[in-house]
C-alpha cells in the first residue's frame, strides 16, 4: 500500500466524522421522520448514493457517472427532505426549485463534456486504486452535504417564515450567479468545439473579465441559496451558513482555480499572449481588463 492509499484510508473516517458534526448541528430544530432528524437523513443519503454508484464505477474503472451522480444526489436529497416534511412551505419549494434547476443543468453539462472528451484526467490514476477512488466519492458526499447544508436546514426546519425580502434578495442573487455560470460554460463549450481554437485558451466574452467566471457564478448562486435560508435558521443551524464559505474554499483553494491555473501554466506558461492575458485579467471576480503599462 503506497502513501496515497494510506492517506485515503485515514481521510475517509475523518470525512465521516466531519459529516456527523454537520448532521448534528443541522438537525437542531429539524423535523423528524422514522425517529430521526430529516436533516441527518439527508446527509446520510448523500453519502449512501455515492457509495452505491462507486461500486460499479470502480469495477469498470470509470468516472463517467461521477458528476452526474453528484447532480442527482443534490436533487434526491432535497426532494426526499421535502417529501418527509409533514407539510410543505413556499420556502422549501423555492429552494427545491433553485437547487434542482442548477443541479440538472450542471450535471448534464459535465456529463456530456466527459462523454465528448472520453475521460476526466483528474481520475486517470486514482480510479485504479480502491481506497483513493472511494475517497473521491466519499468527498463528493461531503461536498454535497456542505453545499446543501443551509438549504437543507431551511427545508427541514420546524420554524416556518413566510417569503419576504430575504427570499426575494436570495433568489435574485442566485439568478445572477446561475446566469453567469451558464453563459460562461456555454462560451467555453462553443470555444472548445471550434477546430480553429485547438490548443488555444479562451479569452473572449466573460472570460475576458475573469479567468474563471463559471466558478464566480457558482459561488454567487450558493450565496443566494444561503440568503433564502437565513430566516428559518435557529440555534446550531446557523453553522450551516458555512455552505457558501465551503464552496469558496473548495473552488479557490482546493480543486477548482488552483488545479486549472496550474494546468494552464503548464500548457501556455511563458507564451507572451497568455502571460499578457493573465496580467490583464482577474483570477475570479469579473472586472474590465486592466491596461498593462
Amino acid at each position: 500500500m503506497n502513501k496515497a492509499e494510506k492517506q485515503a484510508l485515514i481521510g475517509i473516517p475523518i470525512i465521516l466524522l466531519v459529516a456527523v458534526g454537520l448532521a448534528f448541528a443541522g438537525s437542531q430544530g429539524s423535523y423528524q421522520a422514522f425517529g430521526l432528524p430529516i436533516f441527518a437523513i439527508g446527509v446520510a443519503l448523500a453519502f449512501l448514493i455515492q457509495w452505491v454508484v462507486f461500486i460499479p464505477s470502480f469495477l469498470k474503472r470509470t468516472e463517467a457517472y461521477f458528476d452526474l451522480t453528484g447532480g442527482l444526489t443534490y436533487i434526491t436529497v432535497v426532494v426526499v427532505a421535502v417529501l418527509l416534511r409533514p407539510s410543505v412551505g413556499a420556502r422549501a419549494l423555492l429552494l427545491l426549485g433553485m437547487i434542482s434547476i442548477w443541479a440538472i443543468r450542471l450535471a448534464s453539462f459535465l456529463f456530456r463534456r466527459v462523454r465528448a472528451v472520453g475521460e476526466d484526467r483528474r481520475f486517470r490514476e486514482m480510479k485504479q486504486s480502491f481506497t483513493r477512488f472511494l475517497l473521491t466519492w466519499t468527498l463528493q458526499g461531503l461536498w454535497v452535504s456542505f453545499s446543501l447544508a443551509a438549504a437543507l436546514a431551511a427545508i427541514t426546519s420546524v420554524v416556518s417564515v413566510e417569503l419576504g425580502l430575504f427570499a426575494l434578495a436570495g433568489f435574485l442573487v442566485w439568478l445572477l450567479g446561475f446566469g453567469i455560470e451558464v453563459i460562461a460554460d456555454r462560451q467555453k463549450d462553443a470555444f472548445r468545439v471550434d477546430p480553429e481554437n485547438a490548443g488555444k485558451f479562451i479569452k473572449d466574452g466573460l472570460w475576458s473579465w475573469s479567468r474563471h467566471p463559471n466558478y464566480f457564478g457558482e459561488i454567487v448562486l450558493w450565496i443566494g441559496v444561503a440568503i433564502v435560508a437565513i430566516p428559518t435558521l435557529n440555534g446550531w443551524q446557523w453553522v450551516t451558513l458555512i455552505s457558501p464559505l465551503f464552496v469558496v474554499l473548495l473552488l479557490t483553494r482546493i480543486s477548482g482555480v488552483p488545479m486549472l491555473e496550474a494546468r494552464a501554466d503548464e500548457k501556455w506558461g511563458g507564451q507572451a499572449e497568455y502571460e499578457e492575458y493573465k496580467a490583464r485579467t482577474s483570477v475570479l471576480i469579473p472586472r474590465p481588463p486592466t491596461d498593462r503599462e
